[in-house]
């Protein structure tokens, strides 16, 4: 497990909870880009918010899936523990799957883990209520 972010990583989310963000990622650490893709990201950074340490979860058992990517790396984000997930765009099937296990879906595109993580903490990220591609896309 990775440690450190910013200084007051330890301070609580803007809800007031201690939690953990998922971040579909294109690399290993937080300086890494974001990936646009969901259930066929490269992999997810888990952040930590308590602690703000952060471990690398690959996806490359996904990436070439001929279908069921989107549920697959959901399962793999819920079994992470992740109470938000940050990603550039999420299928129907994978937004259900999310959103039955009570996993919050927020939207970005471009920029780095890092980033997104502070765009989410700063509250300028919207929760989506909805799948923003068609499956397989």
């Amino acid at each position: 497990m990775r440690q450190g972010f910013r200084e007051g990583a330890s301070k609580k989310c803007k809800r007031g909870k201690k939690m953990k963000l998922a971040v579909s990622t294109g690399g290993k650490n937080l300086n890494a880009p974001m990936d646009e893709r969901f259930g066929r990201a490269v992999g997810f950074i888990i952040f930590d918010t308590s602690t703000g340490s952060y471990e690398y979860i690959d996806n490359e058992k996904n990436m070439d899936s001929a279908q069921g990517a989107g549920i697959q790396s959901a399962k793999t984000v819920i079994d992470a523990g992740a109470a938000i997930l940050i990603t550039g765009n999420v299928g129907p099937k994978a937004y259900a799957a999310l959103a039955t296990a009570g996993i919050e879906i927020y939207l970005k595109n471009g920029g780095t883990v890092g980033e997104a993580i502070e765009a989410y903490r700063s509250g300028s990220l919207s929760n989506t209520p909805e799948a923003n591609v068609e499956g397989h896309w």
